[in-house]
């Protein structure tokens, strides 16, 4: 069964973009294999305001479909699917072959997945910023959740932290130790 990760980066305090979408304040650590993040992946599941800063921006991610979570948007262009109904049309899309997916952006789909038990892992890249405001990791009122981590890795050059989390089912004890995997450099 394909996993749903959520791979985000967000500030120290919690932010994946500034108060008006802005995501200026992330560094591009030339360490970070951005080509072997984008293979991990077939499918890009974002909400409807994701995918217009996705649009406005140029966003290009060859190889990788994406899918649009929005009751609002009434066609979306060639290559493009609409979701409208997230509790019945994620579980099969996990269920149908292929790659894992990225859960791309946006707190209010996270929190939304996050509550009906469909996101499996949540990657965050910790960048040594301080917004005080902006788009929130996770929207409020979401479902707490006991995380285990999985790995880490300290990016000496730009400071960034990557976290990678699986979430583990409410009730469900810890089933995979962490060893240290991913260590810092």
């Amino acid at each position: 069964m394909r996993r749903i990760v959520y791979s985000v980066a967000a500030s120290l305090d919690g932010f994946i973009a500034g108060p008006t979408g802005e995501y200026d304040w992330i560094p591009m650590d030339p360490d970070i294999d951005f080509a072997a993040l984008f293979a991990a992946y077939d499918t890009a599941l974002m909400g409807r305001r994701s995918y217009e800063v996705a649009v406005k921006t140029g966003w290009s991610m060859p190889g990788i479909t994406p899918l649009v979570v929005s009751r609002t948007l009434e066609s979306a262009p060639p290559g493009v699917s609409l979701i409208r109904d997230v509790a019945r049309e994620v579980p099969a899309l996990k269920a149908a072959p292929g790659k894992d997916i990225w859960l791309w952006g946006g707190g209010d789909l996270f929190k939304s997945l996050l509550d009906l038990g469909l996101v499996d892992e949540v990657e965050v890249a910790v960048v040594p910023a301080l917004l005080s405001q902006g788009v929130a990791l996770l929207s409020p009122a979401a479902r707490r959740a006991t995380l285990e981590l999985m790995e880490h890795r300290l990016y000496p050059k730009s400071g960034i932290m990557m976290l990678r989390y699986a979430i583990r089912p409410p009730g469900a004890e810890a089933t995979m130790p962490y060893h240290g995997r991913g260590g810092l450099d």
